[in-house]
């Protein structure tokens, strides 16, 4: 019996950790794929929310399984403030060129889009849930993540 407790008490762990990891980032929408794995450069998902150190860039890595085939991908981002939707630009919002993401994607094929956000000097310090959508050529969200954030 004490056999069978050590790797049940891990696989409990090893769940939990994974459990954690997958609920600090929220889906808010996803219609033509999914997303497996997210990360965001300095970010624990352990002790969120995430820090954006202002007057640096932030990388975000996004895996994700469209439902669909598409030949454009454009990366939406936003900071939810209080209520209030604040759009947040990116250098290349084309996820088909400059972000890892060989287009056209297939369906039920695991991609890796990968982005950098400036975080800029001048953006206030506050707690921002960052919104971040991958939007196939109809507007559909293939991907949407909600990020709980801080900005420092």
């Amino acid at each position: 019996m004490k056999n069978l407790l050590l790797p049940l008490f891990t696989a409990t762990l090893i769940v939990a950790v994974r459990s954690d990891y997958a609920n600090i980032f929220r889906d808010c929408g996803s219609k033509a794929g999914s997303f497996s794995k997210v990360e965001v450069t300095n970010c624990d998902p352990n002790h969120p929310p995430c820090i954006l150190k202002r007057n640096t860039n932030a990388t975000i890595c996004i895996e994700f399984t469209p439902n669909v085939e598409c030949g454009e991908i454009t990366a939406v981002v936003h900071g939810d403030l209080m209520g209030v939707s604040v759009p947040f630009p990116i250098s290349n919002p084309n996820a088909c060129t400059s972000a890892g993401v060989d287009c056209p994607v297939k369906p039920g094929t695991t991609y890796r889009y990968t982005a950098t956000l400036p975080v800029l000097k001048s953006y206030p310090k506050v707690k921002v849930d960052v919104k971040w959508e991958l939007k196939d050529s109809h507007n559909n969200d293939i991907v949407c993540v909600i990020i709980p954030a801080k900005v420092d």
